[in-house]
């Protein structure tokens, strides 16, 4: 079997390869949209470095390669802002979108950081929405973006203590 893949905490070295997979995630997303000037196409590798060292940011690893990775924030309100989750599209659909996201939020937790994790995602990105409900998100609202394309996003939360996860017996 080939290299499995790994998730850890990115580095300041990692930040091209992010941007280069962000920009290839969400070209789906502007499609779908009709919009190619949403943030994540138009963000610089200036802007990433800074969330780098400003929040948390993991990245999975399929040998030297980084093919997923997922940003968190979190302010005052101890409400982590997880944003950026995306995973390059030939390894979709083999749940790697949802380790990531259990990870960040794992790591949150760890650190006592979050009592609530809010994220959000265009009303049309049904796969995104269905990840996030199986997850334990429920949508808290809606707001129209102010971008060209006017998106509308869900904004989805739960709450920290919703983490309890079960194993079968």
């Amino acid at each position: 079997m080939g290299t499995s893949v790994t998730i850890s905490a990115a580095t300041d070295d990692d930040a091209e390869q992010i941007l280069k997979l962000q920009y290839l995630c969400y070209q789906s997303e502007a499609e779908l949209y009709g919009d190619w000037r949403i943030e994540p196409l138009t963000q610089t590798l200036a802007d990433l470095r800074g969330e780098l060292s400003g929040g948390c940011v993991l990245v999975a690893r399929l040998g030297d390669e980084v093919v997923g990775s997922v940003r968190a924030t979190v302010d005052a309100d101890s409400t982590a802002a997880i944003s950026r989750l995306c995973v390059h599209p030939r390894m979709r659909r083999h749940g790697l979108g949802g380790r990531l996201l259990t990870r960040i939020e794992e790591r949150l937790a760890a650190e006592r950081a979050a009592k609530r994790y809010r994220l959000r995602t265009g009303r049309r990105s049904e796969l995104n929405l269905r990840l996030y409900r199986r997850c334990g998100y429920a949508a808290v609202g809606t707001e129209t973006d102010t971008g060209p394309g006017r998106v509308t996003l869900v904004t989805m939360e739960k709450e920290a203590s919703a983490q309890a996860f079960t194993t079968g017996a």
